[in-house]
């Protein structure tokens, strides 16, 4: 993902009203990000804890969504629809996104299961266990984080489908 300034990432937002945006922190260590490691950059508003925040890379530019977390938990042990891990070591929640435009204004919103904590491309990233004798680890790492950032664009491009 590539660096963004403040002013960048506050303009990446395609679904939020204005005074979300005035509303909106700023991720605290956005200075020191390392930027080469993320395939999308998501946290959480310390004074709202169901609302979130994701910029995602669609086509090689930003793209803001503000995320509100649902009210119920997974019954069961629930898998994030971006990094798929199954050794999940943190818990996944239910959020959702107004769409962008006029179909978000008219309150149509879209929603996935991602990791509370959106640790998904430390997920992506983390070298599975060989399956098998030859097992290419390098290659399985880099098809998780290829298919995170195509679910994650996939997934902004839903939102910006409003539009």
């Amino acid at each position: 993902m590539l660096p963004l300034t403040a002013s960048a990432l506050r303009a990446s937002f395609v679904n939020a009203s204005r005074k979300e945006l005035g509303d909106l922190p700023l991720p605290p260590d956005l200075d020191v990000l390392a930027w080469d490691s993320l395939e999308f950059l998501g946290w959480r508003d310390p004074k709202l804890p169901r609302r979130a925040y994701v910029v995602v890379p669609v086509d090689g530019e930003p793209v803001g969504v503000v995320l509100r977390q649902a009210e119920a938990t997974p019954r069961a042990r629930a898998q994030c629809s971006l990094c798929q891990d199954v050794t999940l070591p943190a818990p996944v929640a239910f959020l959702s996104a107004k769409r962008a435009g006029a179909a978000g204004r008219n309150g149509d919103t879209v929603g996935t299961l991602v990791c509370a904590a959106f640790q998904c491309s430390v997920n992506a990233h983390r070298p599975p266990p060989p399956a098998y004798l030859g097992f290419d680890v390098a290659a399985a790492v880099e098809q998780r984080v290829l298919s995170l950032r195509e679910r994650a664009a996939g997934f902004a491009r839903t939102v910006l489908d409003g539009r």
